[in-house]
Parts: C-alpha cells; structure tokens; sequence
C-alpha cells in the first residue's frame, strides 16, 4: 500500500460572500478570500500541521476537506476518492462509509459535548448512525475507546460538566475514534486547555497514531506544539500557504519572512534571552481586497516593488521545502 499522498488537496478555494445590508433586498458587494488557491498532500500515518494567524483560513480549509462547507472550486481527494463528487453522486450508505474515514477533534473540548447526554451516550451515537458496531457489542466497544484515551469504565456514566477540559477533550477524541477513521482532523485540540495538560493530549495522539495508523490534520497558532507533533508544517498567511517543509528543516531554515516572524515570536524560556527579533508591520489587511502582488508584502521588511507587482507562487528551493517569496 502506498502511504504516500493519503490526503491531497489541490487548488483549494473558498470564497464567502459580503452582502450590503438592505430592509428588503440584499446585494453582494464583495468576496472573503478565505482560502485562496491551496494544494498540499498528507501521507498515511503522518501528522500534517497548518499554522498562522487566528483569520488565515486554517479551520476554512480543514472543513472544506471534510466536505462540511462546499468549496468555490478545487478538489480534495482521500485515498484517491474525490469526496466532492462522491458526496454529489453516492448514496447514504456510501457517504456514511466515506464519513467514516474522516474525522474532527473540535477546538473547544466544553462547547462540542453535549451536556445532557452521559459520556456513554455521546461515544455511542456513532454506532447508532453508522451503524457498524452490533448492539449487544457497544457497551463493551464504549469501555474499550474509554480505556484507549486513557479514562475509566466508570466514567461512561457520567456527565461532561463532571470532568475536566483536559478529561473532555480526551471524551472528543474517543467519539471521534468510535467510527474507526483513517484521517482526523485536530482543530487546535489543546488551545484551551492548560499547559500542563497539553503535553499530556499531545503525547496521547501520538501513541494512538502509531497504534492505529491515523493520518492527522493538526491546526494550531502554538508552534511549540506544532514541534512536538507534526512532520510536516505548512504556513498559511490571509488565506494563501506561503512556506512549507519538513518540521525540523522549517524551524531550523524558515525562508518566508511570514515564518521567520513567527518563529522569532515563541517566548523562550530563559530570562536572559534577548527579545523578538523580527516584528510584524502594520495590521493583518482585508481578506475582502487582500493587497496584490504577494499579500505580505504590506508587511514584510525586505519588500521590493516587485513584491507588489507579481503574485509568487510555491517553488521547491531545496527538496521538500516550498516558499512563495521573490526574495528568497
């Protein structure tokens, strides 16, 4: 089996539409360029990271894979199904078979629970929709993703305002494995919970990727976590990726100006380390007129004229690493 190439994304777009505010009419003055024209791939048993700014398109662009917000135009393969053709064309059965590939871990373990239902109820829902698991072996397959995710069997019957963000989100994570998925999307699963816990979440996905062969979408603004975890990272700035490469070799060589300003932002924990060295200009433009030429530009430090002109796309400037930038 190839475990190259599991999740392929090519030329992603999602525009919104603006409308003028009206009594009885409404007229679309313009477009939010979320995601804008994007392509990456996701190999089997590998953990992918998008990071940027809080408005780049990070989460767009996880749900547009999930085919749980319809694209502009662009195409989104898994294990080489176009979904969005699938999801046109198939029938229920073949659609819950294709849900069942793909998951989410939503960012905010206290809002994605529902807290009138018991921990039991919540992680066997999927079996009642998907019906894949028998009756009579629920009960015992609820106990099991419990103890996978590290919680008790006691805990099925109780509440999600009796536990912890860090217990919630290790709930979110065992719903979300209850169907079996071969991809999960992780929305900044640890952004809201506390340092201490984080690591402990982070380590977690970990040992399930490796136990089950899970391929992982991780979305984070926290480029500590980012390291710890993915293999990959690619960097999404208003909308547009504008550097991608392995972990190590974007940490270690970060060519876009946009990377080199975020990874020079991480506080260091040493008192006598010097300060940020590279600051970010102005404020995040407009997604409704994002500016031409290289949409940073407004804020890079060493743009030129041509920065303003011409609209780089990725170039491979060393193997496996990409940047959209006309200085590097």
């Amino acid at each position: 089996m190839d475990d190259s190439n599991f999740v392929q994304v090519r030329n992603l777009v999602k525009y919104f539409p603006v409308y003028s505010r009206g009594v009885l009419t409404k007229k679309q003055i313009g477009q939010v360029h979320a995601v804008d024209n994007i392509s990456f791939d996701i190999n089997r048993r590998e953990t992918f990271a998008l990071v940027g700014e809080s408005g780049c398109g990070k989460t767009t662009t996880a749900r547009l894979i999930l085919n749980l917000i319809e694209p502009t135009s662009g195409e989104v393969f898994i294990d080489g199904e176009n979904i969005y053709e699938k999801f046109k064309s198939a029938d229920k059965e073949e659609k819950l078979k294709l849900r069942r590939k793909m998951q989410m871990i939503f960012q905010n373990p206290y809002g994605s629970l529902d807290p009138r239902m018991t921990v039991n109820d919540i992680i066997s829902e999927p079996f009642v929709i998907h019906q894949h698991v028998a009756k009579e072996k629920r009960q015992e397959r609820v106990y099991e993703l419990l103890n996978l995710v590290g919680l008790e069997e006691y805990h099925a019957e109780r509440y999600p305002h009796e536990f912890s963000g860090g217990q919630r989100q290790r709930i979110c994570i065992a719903r979300a494995l209850a169907v079996e998925p071969e991809f999960i999307v992780a929305d900044e699963p640890v952004s809201s919970l506390d340092v201490s816990i984080r690591a402990q979440i982070l380590n977690l996905l970990g040992d399930l990727q490796k136990i089950m062969g899970l391929s992982f979408l991780y979305i984070s603004h926290d480029l500590s976590s980012v390291r710890q975890i993915s293999q990959r990272v690619g960097v999404m700035y208003l909308g547009e990726i504008v550097e991608l490469a392995d972990t190590d070799e974007l940490f270690d060589n970060p060519l876009h100006p946009y990377t080199q300003a975020l990874i020079e932002a991480v506080p260091i924990p040493d008192p006598k380390a010097k300060g940020i060295k590279a600051r970010l200009l102005g404020e995040v433009p407009s997604p409704i007129t994002p500016p031409s030429g290289c949409r940073f530009n407004p804020r890079c430090p060493f743009a030129k004229t041509v920065c303003a002109e011409r609209r780089p796309g990725l170039t491979e400037v060393k193997s496996g690493h990409f940047v959209a930038c006309a200085q590097a």
